[in-house]
């Protein structure tokens, strides 16, 4: 696929990601913004996923670790054509489209997150069941820098080193804001890629907003065969929209209608350009 082709489609899952969040006032758009040229790439070029396959297991599988940016996985399953529920009911009573993403309601849905550290967890399991079921299919995950201050994010990584599990590729979204500030003043996590490297892991230091990165980085974790992968993505949090970005007050925040519209106004002139 062509690069502008990917632009247009990462524009579309932004202004749907915006437009979500504003609808149910309530959501976590900066982080969902900052991952979506990486899930773009994820899902229209890289990933063996489509509506034939993905209600099975005999596909690649993808978990997104840090839950709660819910409305990036949604908007994206939507621009692939997987998902065909009204984005419009996220976060309201009786729709399938939770704050959290839930499995058992939404095809393409690989695991059911939230609570920080499981995802990668849980994406370990499946790597090592692929691993002894003889499947060759590959798992990805997509965490945030603040969730790689929880502990159990380490014990993953020390196991999927240890099971040499090469068909698991973790994607840090390193964007250096969380809830409460920048990431080093929170509780500082860093050296984030020296830390995974030594816990035995294939680490990839990236451009998150580039293509050319972005798709080097997963040819790359294909063609590793001892380690598991993990990509550092350098990114901008809420990404695309000049009023979010770099801002941590827009990691969990609703915006209002006229910031929603000038928001896809910005992102329908990125989209065209």
């Amino acid at each position: 696929m062509k690069t502008e082709e990917l632009k247009q489609h990462a524009a579309h899952i932004r202004e749907n990601i915006v437009c979500m969040v504003a609808n149910a006032n309530s959501g976590h758009p900066g982080g969902s913004l900052s991952a979506a040229d990486i899930l773009t790439v994820l899902y229209f070029e890289v990933m063996d996923i489509n509506e034939e396959n993905v209600k099975g297991i005999d596909r690649d599988r993808f978990v997104l670790s840090k839950g709660h940016a819910s409305p990036l996985l949604y908007a994206t399953l939507f621009e692939k054509g997987l998902l065909h529920e009204d984005l419009n009911t996220f976060r309201k009573i009786n729709s399938k489209l939770q704050g959290h993403p839930n499995m058992n309601y939404v095809d393409g849905v690989d695991m059911s997150t939230g609570s920080l550290g499981q995802g990668i967890s849980a994406a370990v399991g499946m790597a090592l069941a692929n691993k002894v079921d003889g499947n060759d299919h590959r798992v990805y995950t997509l965490l945030g820098d603040g969730e790689c201050e929880e502990g159990e994010v380490w014990e993953a990584a020390m196991a999927a080193a240890h099971y040499r599990l090469n068909n698991l590729c973790a994607i840090v979204d390193f964007n250096s804001l969380q809830i409460d500030g920048n990431i080093r003043d929170v509780m500082n996590p860093t050296p984030i890629d020296e830390k995974f490297k030594a816990f035995g892991w294939n680490v990839i230091n990236i451009k998150g907003h580039d293509y050319e990165d972005i798709r080097f980085a997963f040819d790359e974790a294909k063609k590793e065969k001892e380690k598991p992968t993990m990509i550092l993505a350098h990114t901008i949090k809420g990404k695309g929209v000049s009023f979010m970005e770099n801002n941590a007050a827009w990691h969990g925040s609703a915006p209002n209608a006229e910031q929603c519209a000038q928001a896809v106004k910005e992102l329908e002139g990125e989209g065209n350009e």
